[in-house]
């Protein structure tokens, strides 16, 4: 991926890809495979746009969500449920 001015989110970003693409080697010594990855950030600023690169570039499937689409209720965890759930979609 591409981070212009940012060496050290496109350092970590390019990990999630190696990761991604070959867990294998990295589960050898230990590491667990993640279920998905948290982007946070303003309106506006490419959380979308980078994720979907970040997916392309590693050949898996990318779902996205927005804090609205979980709704507001009023019972709690249920938002924790609805994540969970994305989680295990993926």
């Amino acid at each position: 991926p591409n981070v212009a001015g940012c060496a050290e989110a496109k350092r970590e970003l390019a990990e999630v890809v190696e990761f991604l693409r070959n867990p294998k080697k990295f589960t050898k010594v230990g590491a667990r495979v993640p279920k998905g990855v948290l982007m946070e950030g303003g309106p506006g600023v490419g959380k979308t746009m980078l994720a979907r690169a970040v997916a392309g570039e590693a050949g898996v499937s990318f779902i996205d969500t927005s804090g609205s689409a979980l709704g507001s209720t009023v019972y709690v965890g249920v938002g924790a449920q609805k994540v969970r759930a994305l989680f295990a979609e993926a």
